[in-house]
């Protein structure tokens, strides 16, 4: 006869708070702020590893091929016909889809090859240019063009080099730079501008630990002097790509734990502000990641607490340094979304294990905003909890309306949905910052002019019109603009805010309605040419945003 001990529950909670804190559920957690999640679509059929919000309202999202069949089939019989697939050489089902943001609704699309683990970026003109994969698809360059019933367009051999787990950015000049992949040191460019086209970068051969890696995905930030900023493991650069030099060295990020991939935390440039001043500032945040070691650990069934702690750094001042962080929660596999009042929003991972099958453990449910200008010590406040794991493999992008698309989940080398720790996740949802809480209605502008995808030159002044029911807060008035990224494994590529107007100098025009005045950046190194959403704030409520094009 056996006999089942049953533990006291405080005891419960006193083992988990000394031995393992990360595994406490959400019940246990700090006290949440506020924030509202919407399931939207139980199943679009594909797991969302990859998203990119274009400026028709529509999100392109795609998974990968070598898995086998997904849940929606591809439309009037079509069929994916590729020798070269490791699962499927015949398959009938879609790996990419097309989701309307206002009709809730989703097409199926057709990739040819794999896109698993690839990279992309906007280009000015708006079309989706998609780089990358494995296998057949790690040289291929792919198209979607935003359009009624367009679907994706294949270029073999578009790429020099193999790219997998690359990093992309749109670039002053409008090329898009591809920087990296597995063992892949080097960058090219997109068009093609040229011999030699293949370009060394030596410091992602100094930044990558033997048989681990840790430095795929780097973070890529446009500075604002055109060079791009490089984070790889726990080192940074300032780096001109143009002429294939370091300008600068930025210390190691203290403590000396890796912070991509697998070990993988996330990363945001802070908001651009006082774009007028003769003398501009940018800071780059990175949060969580995997104390090293944490990867082989997890291979061998041991999941360590992940990070605790944002590194945020002022990369333009001449002897900079890392001033550290503490989150409410230890977190791997976060992403980072910047919203339009110029906060961050820290959502889904886990809280031990890394990246890769099976190595992540205690999902976290509360999303955490980060609000850059408050003290230190008083940036952080916890929001409500997903009821859903978003483990590896998931996403978020922020929507036009000010929501956040949550998406993905797939820690299994196959799609399963039974007999395993995490579901692979096949819904999207919507989380709601507090800022879209109907109590803030009467403060929410309502732009009224220019109209969506207004064209606007670069140092341009603009007025924009906009209406507010209540009472109006003239110096708490802001005008934003962010280029939508292309998210996938914890990082959004391009992800940009630049405030351009505000702070005062708001004219009344009519009853509830109000003129601010606005200063378009001045350079393609501030802002690149393309897509831009741009949004009213008040008093930290933004408006729904609309589209504007960046010539």
């Amino acid at each position: 006869m056996s006999i089942t001990r049953v533990w006291p529950l405080e005891f419960l909670i006193f083992f988990h708070l000394l031995f393992a804190p990360w595994l406490l559920p959400p019940l246990f957690a700090a006290a949440a702020g506020g924030g509202q999640w919407q399931l939207l679509q139980r199943s679009i059929g594909v797991s969302a590893m990859h998203m990119q919000l274009l400026h028709n309202d529509v999100v392109v999202i795609f998974d990968r091929t070598d898995f086998g069949k997904s849940n929606l089939s591809l439309p009037d019989g079509k069929c994916r016909n590729d020798p070269h697939d490791t699962a499927l050489k015949i398959d009938c089902t879609a790996h990419s889809v097309e989701y309307d943001v206002a009709s809730n609704s989703f097409r199926p699309l057709m990739v040819q090859t794999d896109v698993w683990c690839s990279s992309g970026s906007v280009m000015p003109d708006g079309r989706l240019i998609q780089t990358g994969g494995f296998n057949d698809g790690e040289r291929r360059i792919r198209i979607f063009n935003p359009c009624n019933g367009c679907d994706w367009q294949e270029v073999e051999n578009g790429l020099l080099a193999r790219r997998w787990y690359a990093t992309n950015h749109i670039l002053p000049n409008g090329l898009q730079i591809v920087i990296g992949g597995r063992k892949q040191f080097n960058y090219e460019f997109y068009p093609k501008t040229g011999a030699p086209n293949l370009y060394n970068l030596p410091f992602l051969a100094q930044t990558n630990d033997a048989n681990i890696e840790n430095n795929l995905y780097p973070f890529v930030h446009l500075n604002i002097d055109g060079n791009l900023f490089i984070f790889a493991n726990n080192r940074a650069i300032l780096f001109d790509y143009a002429h294939g030099k370091v300008v600068k060295t930025y210390p190691a990020m203290p403590g000396g734990d890796p912070r991509n991939y697998p070990s993988t935390g996330s990363s945001v440039l802070l908001p651009l502000k006082n774009l007028q001043a003769p003398v501009k500032e940018a800071e780059v945040l990175v949060c969580g990641g995997a104390p090293r070691g944490s990867y082989i650990q997890a291979t061998k069934g041991n999941f360590v607490g992940a990070l605790t702690t944002c590194g945020r750094i002022k990369i333009t001042d001449p002897a900079p340094q890392w001033v550290m962080e503490t989150m409410p929660k230890p977190r791997v596999m976060g992403d980072m979304t910047l919203l339009p009042n110029g906060d961050v929003l820290i959502i889904n991972g886990a809280a031990a294990g890394t990246a890769g099958w099976e190595n992540g453990r205690a999902p976290v449910f509360n999303p955490v905003l980060y609000r850059p200008d408050n003290p230190t010590g008083n940036r952080f406040e916890l929001q409500n909890p997903s009821s859903m794991p978003r483990m590896y493999h998931s996403t978020a992008i922020l929507l036009r309306d000010g929501r956040v698309l949550v998406g993905g989940s797939n820690p299994h080398i196959t799609y399963a949905f039974t007999g395993v720790l995490f579901a692979t996740e096949l819904s999207l949802e919507a989380f709601s910052p507090p800022y879209l809480d109907a109590e803030y209605d009467n403060l929410r502008p309502t732009i009224v002019s220019p109209a969506s995808q207004t064209r606007l030159g670069y140092g341009t002044k603009l007025l924009v019109r906009f209406s507010v029911d209540g009472a109006v807060s003239a110096s708490r008035v802001t005008v934003t603009m962010v280029a939508p990224s292309f998210t996938t494994h914890s990082f959004s590529m391009n992800q940009r805010l630049l405030g351009i107007g505000g702070g005062g100098g708001v004219t009344a025009v009519g009853r509830s309605t109000y003129e601010v005045e606005a200063v378009t950046p001045g350079t393609r190194a501030l802002a690149p040419a393309g897509y831009y959403l741009l949004f009213v704030v008040h008093q930290d409520v933004p408006s729904q945003g609309i589209w504007i094009q960046m010539q």
